[in-house]
Order: structure tokens, then sequence, then C-alpha cells
């Protein structure tokens, strides 16, 4: 093949590539299985071309199909690839046995997130004794400056980094979320203060939540947070969250600068 003919089919496989990877995002992203035409019409993708993609992503795994209603959804291969990217994190790694200690240590539930764009990931979670909840966060993410853990990453940034991260208009998730640019500053500013972030049912009715950024690396990606419901939040329990959360978030990073 000329060089000529390489310039040619480059981009119509960078397109193939981006289009794969928009379609993995938008199924990941919908609370149900999509069919073709809603693909489409998320995507604007030619019927066509979308229905081969899907039939291959089908074929090697990364998607699931329901024959009988038509609907598409993320597959195992998928599952498995998210898996290896936790199996293999130095973070991660490192955070897994401090924070089932923490967990313990505190009887509440305790999370690892990362920050992504304007959002945070949950990595890891040990549930408290007293949740009964079975559904994992892991994978999931939440908007930033609706959560402690986003405070405590966005605090380590500059406001003009956070205006530029964070989306124009902030959807609330309850009724005490934070809704404007300026009245977030305010609150990074006290976390700046106070050295850990912490929100009253902004992400979560009843539940308070405390995080500290995690000191490994140039720039904070990483947080921990303590989720503890209101009705057992009293000030000799907030400081044994806090000391556990900054004896943990120590911990961790020297984990993670060891590779341990």
């Amino acid at each position: 093949m000329n060089a000529s003919s390489k310039e040619k089919t480059a981009p119509a496989a960078v397109k193939s590539a981006d289009r794969t990877v928009m379609l993995l995002e938008v199924l990941a992203a919908s609370p149900h299985a999509m069919t073709l035409t809603e693909l489409q019409q998320a995507l604007d993708v030619p019927k066509s071309s979308l229905y081969m993609l899907l039939q291959t992503l089908v074929a090697r795994g990364w998607l699931s199909c329901d024959l009988r209603l038509g609907t598409y959804g993320i597959g195992v291969r998928a599952l498995l690839v998210g898996t290896s990217y936790l199996d293999q994190d130095p973070v991660v790694q490192a955070a897994a046995q401090v924070i089932s200690e923490l967990r313990v240590r505190i009887n509440e539930t305790v999370h690892l997130a990362r920050l992504d764009g304007g959002d945070v990931v949950y990595l890891a979670s040990r549930e408290s004794q007293h949740h009964l909840r079975v559904i994992s966060r892991v994978g999931r993410r939440v908007p930033a400056y609706a959560t402690s853990l986003g405070k405590a990453l966005l605090a380590a940034r500059s406001d003009a980094e956070v205006d530029a991260l964070l989306p124009a208009k902030f959807v609330a998730l309850t009724e005490n979320t934070v809704r404007d640019r300026r009245a977030l500053h305010r609150q990074l500013a006290e976390v700046r203060a106070r050295g850990y972030a912490f929100e009253r049912e902004e992400n979560t009715p009843g539940l308070c939540c405390f995080a500290v950024a995690l000191p490994h690396g140039l720039l904070a990606q990483d947080a921990i947070s303590c989720s503890v419901p209101l009705a057992r939040l009293d000030p000799e329990h907030e400081k044994q969250v806090l000391d556990g959360l900054f004896d943990a978030a120590r911990a961790i990073g020297a984990g993670a600068r060891r590779g341990v």
C-alpha cells in the first residue's frame, strides 16, 4: 500500500474506532438496554454502519443482544476490561487493605474515587455493617460538585481550573446540592482552609460525607470518603472519622508511591 492509500484509509479507521468507543460509552451510561433506533438517534450514525458495528461487538462479547426485544447492552468483555483496570491500578491496590481496616475502625461506609473530568468515579467501596444495600457503587460516576470526594479533589485546583472541568449547569441530586459556581467556590475555599471536604445531604438524603484527597502525585486525582447517617453523627464520631480518613490517606499515598 502506498503513502497516498494509507492517508485515505487512516481517517476511516479512526472514525470506526471513535464510533466504537462512543457506542460503548452511550450504552454504559444508559440505565437500560437500547434498540438500534435509539442508538442511531443518540450517535447520529447511519443505521447500516451501526448495525454492522453492533453485530461485531456482540460476536466479540463486548455487547449483549436480546433478540426478542431487539435491544443491546454492555457485555461481559467490558466487565473483564474494567476489572483488569482495578486489578492493575497501584492506588486501588494500595488502598484495598487500608480502607478495609478503616471500615472496621469506624464502622461506616468508606469509598475510594477518582476525578474523571467533572465527575468522580468510584473505584472501591467497603460498606458499613449498619448498611443493608447490596448494590456496589464501584464503576459509577457522580458529579464532582455534589460529593465530598469531588469537592476534596476540586479544591486541589484553582477556581479557573474547576470552572473548566464542570458543566455550565449544575443538576441538583437533592434539594441541598450546590447549584451555582460562586457557592461552590466558597465551599472549595473552606475545604482548602480546613484540609478536608464535607457535604450534608447534597448527594443522598439523610447522609453526610467527609473526604480527604490522597497525597500521591503532583495533582490530587484520588480521594477517600466516609458516609455517615446524620442520626449517628456527633462531635466524637466526627473526630473518629476524620482521624481515620487522614491516617488512611497517608497510608494509601505511601503504599502507592512504593508500588504496593
